[in-house]
């Protein structure tokens, strides 16, 4: 393990000063501060916050997301707030969803029906494919 730099005064000359609930403390050299290494919590692959949130601008709800990824709604909330994401506000259209694997996606592709009428998007998903389409609400 590297031995730690200062979060006081940012010298690298720190010794070992104990234990304190089962973390390792240190002391500065230089300025005599006592301190502890932060812990490093789980971190979540950089690919899913980006899945995350991408379908949070399409207007896929946080627990669908978490549903789609296998990642708390919570953790998309945070990124959400974490990196200042808005998404657009439009009443007329409506995201669905789909999840295929390769030889599905081709079948949809093929058949021209599902090409028209609707913007759509495709997204890879770990080993699979997501259709996100777009449809108008029907006027009643």
């Amino acid at each position: 393990m590297e031995k730690p730099i200062c979060p006081k005064c940012d010298h690298v000359k720190t010794v070992k000063s104990g234990v304190v609930g089962g973390r390792q403390r240190f002391k500065c050299k230089k300025c005599g501060y006592h301190f502890t290494v932060n812990k490093l919590g789980k971190s979540i692959d950089k690919y899913y916050v980006i899945k995350a949130l991408q379908l949070y601008i399409e207007g896929v709800s946080y627990r669908e997301i978490e549903r789609i990824l296998g990642v708390s709604h919570v953790s998309v909330m945070n990124w959400v707030k974490q990196y200042k994401i808005k998404a657009p506000e439009s009443n007329d259209y409506r995201p669905t969803y789909r999840v295929l694997n390769h030889t599905e996606l081709v079948k949809f592709m093929a058949n021209k029906e599902n090409l028209l009428d609707t913007g759509m998007l495709i997204t890879e998903l770990g080993d699979k494919f997501m259709i996100i389409k777009w449809e108008r609400f029907k006027n009643r």
